[in-house]
């Protein structure tokens, strides 16, 4: 993504400190969401960023929806959510993953990816990576083929590239 347009983007996150607990500095990207034009930059640059055959954009609850539903609408592609556990109606495919304190689970309905589908997994932020592991396990259990992930933000000083398989882009790189 051009220098600019990263910049344009970044620039609208709001860092909130020990949120949701002390220690942790959450990026908030409501500010981008309230700005039409900010909203039409970020899924402009995702539908850019995404230059191989897909057939499905798999989202992570929850903030990863709101980037990619109107993705998905831009590429004329399904949407396929990958919720937690107890939230989705019909029988589903799960996967447990750790988290600093216990465990979670994240499930993908069966039926919503088929054997072979090509898909892109969508969130706002790679942090620390289980949950987006989780991601890409739930669905290459359900058969799809995961080709790569797009994220808003990476936290590079976490890390999480090195539990994912499938390649990695993020519009925004933080280092610390």
């Amino acid at each position: 993504m051009a220098p600019s347009t990263a910049a344009t983007l970044q620039e609208k996150i709001i860092d909130v400190p020990d949120f949701p607990k002390p220690g942790i500095v959450f990026k908030d990207i409501t500010p981008i969401l309230l700005d039409p034009e900010s909203m039409r930059i970020m899924v402009d640059q995702f539908a850019e960023s995404i230059d191989l055959p897909i057939d499905k954009i798999a989202a992570v609850e929850s903030r990863g929806f709101l980037i990619a539903a109107p993705l998905a609408h831009q590429l004329e592609t399904g949407l396929v959510l990958i919720r937690k556990k107890g939230k989705l109606p019909r029988q589903t495919i799960q996967q447990s993953y750790g988290l600093e304190y216990g465990e979670d689970i994240i499930e993908v309905q069966e039926g919503d990816l088929e054997s072979g589908d090509r898909v892109m997994i969508v969130d706002d932020v790679l942090a620390t990576g289980g949950t987006a592991h989780a991601a890409e396990l739930v669905c290459k259990t359900a058969g799809a083929e995961v080709v790569g992930f797009r994220f808003l933000m990476n936290l590079k000083f976490l890390n999480g590239e090195q539990k994912l398989t499938a390649p990695i882009q993020a519009l925004i790189d933080y280092y610390d």
